[in-house]
């Protein structure tokens, strides 16, 4: 599931792959807009943390979302701990991202991606 998340990610304008830590970073230019950790993290749990200016308080409802650390989660971030019991919703997620990378791409990436 990672891989997915990762390629959808990496298909937004001007995204780039960076590996700060031990998490994936997708960033545009060079702010991240999401950051994973692996499928084999421990309890074998993937964690995906994504900004969400306008969902961030519906979507930490779900049992497996939280406010992210490091006081990101006062600006709209959640991390998402997916067990492998949990259901998956590409399609959500791909959405959470798709939010993340608008809130903190330039208008002018933002206006080409609309734009195609």
């Amino acid at each position: 599931m990672q891989a997915k998340l990762r390629d959808f990610a990496l298909a937004y304008p001007d995204a780039r792959e960076d590996r700060p830590w031990e998490h994936l970073a997708i960033k545009v230019r060079k702010k991240a807009f999401v950051f994973m950790s692996g499928e084999q993290l421990q309890d074998g749990k993937l964690s995906m943390t994504v900004k969400l200016p306008t969902s961030h308080e519906m979507v930490l409802a779900l049992p497996y979302v939280e406010k992210a650390g490091y006081g990101l989660g006062r600006s709209g971030w959640v991390t998402m701990r997916l067990g492998s019991k949990d259901p998956v919703d590409y399609g959500m997620f791909k959405g959470w991202i798709d939010q993340s990378y608008r809130a903190i791409a330039p208008k002018t990436l933002i206006k080409k991606l609309d734009a195609d």
